[in-house]
């Protein structure tokens, strides 16, 4: 109960950025592919972010200081970015974003984990999340007051939500936080293929084939999902001339609810590894109907897609990681997944799409997307046969 008030929070500020960060690049007058090297820019800053605050939370045992580092840095720059039309400012305030925005995340998710327990619902804590995201970008999306449809709107809406989101870092209880003397040395091990059929570890190390191949499968997910997270708002203002923004963000979110509230049952039943694989091959389907089906229902059915590519697909990731990762490393393990499976293919993602909007248009950029799950669904493929014969071997 004490981490829904920071989940609510900080995911108001997930609804100004999300849906509003390409349209601010947009309303500086920046074209596509620019656009798109600057996105990337943000993402990759959210590589480095996660890896250093997760470093040292883990070390000193400790998430709050961490949290409102990572909050200052989003406030000091956002209404700077807004005022300033030169693309290496813009870069550099993208940075500066980028590694506070997507470094907050893994330590909130990193404290929750452990203070749940092995036994703790996550997805019912994440709702909080969604719940918060669904009502704020309903509200952006026919705000009477600085309406997001210019930069310094989006600016100003973005430094008081993570103001906000700053503040709520109070409702974190002391003993959450400090879990490194409770965990250290006291840790089962980790590795039991996170719920899936294919054995155990019985590892407590970070690394495992095992890591490796999930990471792999994430980090497709991820790419596939880059055009929908960064070029979405632009594909349906621009090629669909639909003013729907704050809707359709709204729309995914509602759906990912159920899921999201009910993953814990799903991945107990069938395994994270294997939820993983099916949300990978939901996403082939979302891509092909915006590629294919550029209507208004044609995007409002692959927007309820979100609820297996994100609603059920987070969850089992978290999952996924948690049983992979001793408590005491939780943060650094966190930080590979919303980094490595999640930064890293975003960046490449948004610098690539960015041009091929800009030389190819939106349908192209969703077919060539699509592969990149495919790849994913292979790799699960691939990893089942060659377990399962290990098992007749055995």
């Amino acid at each position: 109960m004490y981490m829904m008030a920071p989940f609510f929070f900080t995911y108001i500020v997930y609804a100004v950025i999300s849906p509003y960060l390409p349209i601010l690049f947009r309303g500086l007058g920046y074209s596509p592919s620019v656009i798109g090297v600057l996105l990337g820019v943000f993402e990759g800053a959210g590589i480095v972010g996660p890896f250093i605050f997760g470093y040292f939370a883990d070390k000193i045992g400790r998430y709050k200081p961490g949290l409102i580092i990572t909050n200052c840095l989003v406030l000091i720059v956002a209404l700077p970015l807004a005022l300033f039309r030169n693309p290496v400012i813009s870069a550099l305030f993208a940075i500066v974003i980028g590694l506070g925005f997507r470094s907050a995340l893994p330590l909130l998710e990193a404290v929750t984990t452990i203070a749940l327990g092995k036994n703790g619902d996550y997805g019912k804590i994440r709702t909080t999340g969604s719940v918060s995201f669904i009502l704020m970008t309903l509200f952006f999306q026919s705000a009477l007051v600085l309406p997001l449809t210019n930069p310094l709107n989006i600016a100003i809406w973005t430094s008081v939500s993570t103001a906000l989101a700053m503040i709520s870092m109070v409702f974190i209880p002391p003993a959450y936080e400090r879990t490194r003397s409770r965990t250290a040395g006291t840790a089962k091990p980790a590795g039991n293929y996170a719920g899936s059929r294919a054995g155990t570890s019985g590892k407590r190390g970070i690394w495992s084939p095992l890591l490796v191949i999930g990471l792999i499968i994430m980090a497709m997910n991820r790419l596939g999902m880059a055009p929908v997270n960064s070029f979405f708002s632009l594909f349906l203002t621009e090629s669909m001339q639909w003013n729907a923004v704050g809707f359709m963000w709204a729309l995914a979110s509602i759906a990912e609810v159920p899921f999201m509230f009910l993953s814990r049952r799903i991945i107990n039943r069938f395994g994270a590894f294997n939820c993983l694989a099916f949300s990978v091959m939901a996403l082939i389907l979302r891509l092909l109907l915006y590629a294919l089906f550029p209507t208004k229902t044609g995007v409002i059915i692959a927007q309820l897609l979100h609820s297996f590519c994100f609603g059920l697909f987070h969850p089992s990731a978290v999952t996924f990681i948690s049983n992979c990762v001793p408590p005491e490393r939780r943060a650094l393990g966190m930080s590979l997944y919303l980094s490595l499976g999640s930064g890293l293919p975003t960046f490449l993602g948004n610098i690539l799409g960015g041009f091929i909007v800009e030389h190819a248009g939106y349908r192209a950029l969703y077919s060539v997307f699509a592969i990149f799950p495919l790849i994913g669904v292979g790799i699960y493929g691939i990893t089942l046969l060659t377990l399962n014969s290990r098992d007749r071997m055995a």
